[in-house]
C-alpha cells in the first residue's frame, strides 16, 4: 500500500509508554489462546477480559523502530479512512464523526473495560475509540501467515466499519435485536462483523479512487488475512473441529466474500447482511 508521506491523523492517542494504570512498562505479547478466541472482537466488547497480566520486558532499539513505523502506519491508514468516510457521508447528507484510534502496550482502559494484547484490536462503542495494540500485526504475519501492509490496513478498516455502523445507528439496533433474539445472538453478531467486513472493503475501493493507494497484491493481501480469521479456520486450529453455532464472525468464505463485494461494488446500499437471505 502506498503510505510513506501520506497524512497522519491527528485523532490517535498514543498510550505505549503507560499500561491501565498509567505506569510506564515494556512491550510483550500475551493469552494467545484468549487472543484466538477473541480475535477481531468486534461488537462483543462484553468479553475483554477484566484483569490483564502486566508483562515488563523491555524492547530493544530495533524493535522499538519497528513498532514505531507500525505506529505511523497505522495513523495514516486511519488518515485515509477519515477522508473516504467524511466524502461518503456528505455525499448522503450526513455528517462523518472520526473516531479515536488508541494504540497500546499490553493492556489498556476503554469505556468498555479493561483489555489487554490478548484481546486483539476492538472497536468501543462507548468512547467511539478503537483500540490497538501493534503486536497483534506480528500475529497476523507470524502466527497466521497473513503478511503485507494491506492485511494490516484491513484490520484497521474493520474496526473502523464498526464505528461507522455506530454512527448509523446498526449498532443500537443490534443490540435491540439481541435483548429480544431468542438465541440467536451469535447469528446477530456474525452479521455485524460481516458488516463490518464489508464496510472494509468499500473503504478500500473508494480510497483507490481518491488517493490510489492499492499495490500490486494488496487486495489478496486482505483476502488472505480474511480467510485466516474466520471462525471455522480459527476453531479447526485451535481445537480440533468447528462448531457452527458458535460463530461470532463468519467463515473464512464468508469474511473474503463480503469484504470483495465491499471492493468491487463501492456501494454501502449492497451491504445489507442483516437481511441477506444466505445468513439466516
Amino acid at each position: 500500500m502506498k503510505w510513506l508521506g501520506g497524512r497522519e491523523s491527528g485523532n490517535v492517542e498514543d498510550r505505549r509508554g503507560l499500561s491501565a494504570g498509567g505506569v510506564a512498562i515494556g512491550g510483550g505479547v500475551i493469552g494467545v489462546i484468549i487472543y484466538l478466541i477473541n480475535l477481531f472482537l468486534g461488537g462483543d466488547t462484553s468479553q475483554l477480559p477484566q484483569q490483564i497480566p502486566q508483562q515488563q520486558q523491555e524492547m530493544t532499539a530495533a524493535e522499538k523502530a519497528a513498532d514505531d513505523e507500525r505506529a505511523s502506519f497505522v495513523k495514516v491508514t486511519l488518515g485515509y479512512t477519515e477522508d473516504v468516510w467524511k466524502d461518503l457521508f456528505e455525499k448522503e447528507g450526513k455528517t462523518y464523526r472520526e473516531p479515536v484510534l488508541v494504540l497500546f502496550r499490553n493492556s489498556v482502559e476503554s469505556a468498555c473495560g479493561l483489555a489487554g494484547s490478548a484481546s486483539g484490536p476492538f472497536y468501543c462503542p462507548g468512547d467511539q475509540k478503537v483500540y490497538i495494540d501493534l503486536s497483534f500485526y506480528q500475529e497476523l504475519q507470524t502466527r497466521f501467515k497473513a503478511p503485507g501492509d494491506f492485511a494490516m490496513a484491513y484490520v484497521i478498516a474493520h474496526e473502523v466499519g464498526h464505528h461507522v455502523q455506530n454512527l448509523l445507528g446498526t449498532t443500537q439496533k443490534m443490540a435491540n435485536l439481541q435483548s429480544r433474539s431468542n438465541g440467536q445472538n451469535n447469528q446477530l453478531s456474525v452479521m455485524m462483523e460481516l458488516q463490518a467486513d464489508f464496510y472494509a472493503g468499500v473503504w478500500a475501493n473508494h480510497a483507490q479512487q481518491m488517493k490510489d493507494i492499492l499495490e500490486a497484491g494488496d487486495i489478496d493481501e486482505a483476502l488472505n488475512a480474511a480467510n485466516a480469521i474466520g471462525d471455522d479456520r480459527l476453531q479447526k486450529e485451535t481445537q480440533g473441529y468447528v462448531v457452527p453455532e458458535s460463530f461470532t464472525h463468519g467463515t473464512s468464505q464468508q469474511r473474503m466474500y463480503w469484504f470483495k463485494k465491499g471492493y468491487e461494488t463501492g456501494d454501502m446500499k449492497q451491504g445489507d447482511t442483516f437481511n441477506d437471505p444466505s445468513l439466516r
